[in-house]
């Protein structure tokens, strides 16, 4: 589905045509170039796009199709980048992914959009008040698109370190639950993250560096600094994965921890019950001379024995920290 489609020349959105051929055509003419932009567009509704740019078939069927990792292709003078996009919902710790296939040319950039995120209508109308980013040309408006991805990157980066943290505290507090699935289910979506963030190094460093590309001398300083905040997100998403693989440890080893405590516990309180167990019996056994066996305070002495016993017991236990 076209979302939007417009003819700027100089930097100014021109107004007065809708037909997309007919756009083409002016842009062609006068200069300028056309920004279109599709939604989840179908193979017909794509086909007169693709025929009007002369768009390479390949490039046509990843962008209808999608499920394409972030990449950078050149057919000819068209340059063809794969985005992906990643948004998180916190209240379920869940991250959903799209994708941005962005074809540039010399006078078009045509972006199409997989996944109910990342609209650009927002980025459309900040950029319309930036004539002169826009001015430079398709890979200006290439460069708006990454910055934004990038930027919600570094944003998911710190709403996930937040959920760590907030893991953290619960594995190390006085809970005695296990966390190992939550910490299993969130690593599983810093993964996921980390499989956007990632593969875009490659495509980023070929923009900044890659001369072979037309793109504008005053555009590409802005590519490298894309690239400065890439590395950043990518960073975070590192360092997360490898502290919830540490916190996953940790937590497995309080449950052995704890589960040490409670055997030494049940170990205490059987041994309390040896000592008296013990002694009743042996005088449980039907002998006729036995010590004391005659005597009026044997009974309670023995008691009084075993009380003793157990109580010296319970004192070690404690003072070991078994009990």
């Amino acid at each position: 589905m076209l979302v939007d489609c417009a003819w700027y020349r100089d930097g100014v959105r021109q107004v007065g045509l809708s037909d997309f051929s007919d756009l083409v055509d002016m842009a062609r003419d006068q200069g300028g170039f056309v920004w279109a932009g599709f939604s989840a567009p179908t193979e017909i509704e794509f086909a007169d796009v693709a025929t009007e740019f002369k768009l390479h078939p390949l490039a046509v069927e990843d962008a209808v199709h999608a499920h394409q990792r972030p990449k950078i292709e050149s057919y000819g003078s068209i340059t063809f980048v794969v985005l992906r996009t990643v948004f998180y919902d916190d209240s379920t710790s869940q991250i959903s992914t799209g994708e941005l296939m962005c074809f540039i040319g010399d006078a078009f950039v045509v972006i199409v959009r997989h996944g109910e995120g990342a609209p650009l209508v927002a980025l459309r109308h900040d950029l319309e008040h930036r004539p002169e980013h826009l001015v430079e040309g398709p890979y200006a408006v290439l460069h708006a698109v990454i910055d934004r991805v990038i930027d919600s990157y570094v944003e998911i980066g710190i709403q996930l370190a937040d959920d760590v943290s907030i893991l953290e505290s619960k594995v190390f507090g006085t809970n005695r639950k296990s966390w190992s699935q939550e910490i299993y289910l969130l690593k599983r979506e810093v993964i996921e993250f980390r499989n956007s963030v990632d593969p875009l190094a490659i495509p980023i460093d070929r923009l900044s560096s890659d001369h072979t590309l037309q793109i504008p001398e005053k555009i590409r300083p802005f590519f490298r600094d894309t690239s400065d905040h890439l590395a950043r997100a990518s960073d975070l998403a590192s360092g997360l994965d490898a502290l919830l693989s540490s916190v996953l440890n940790a937590d497995l080893a309080q449950v052995q921890v704890r589960q040490n405590e409670d055997m030494r516990k049940i170990t205490a309180w059987v041994a309390l019950g040896v000592a008296p167990t013990m002694v009743a019996g042996i005088y449980g056994m039907n002998f006729d001379h036995m010590p004391e066996l005659r005597w009026t305070y044997a009974y309670p002495t023995l008691l009084l024995c075993i009380g003793a016993l157990t109580l010296f017991l319970v004192r070690k236990f404690k003072k070991s920290g078994w009990l």
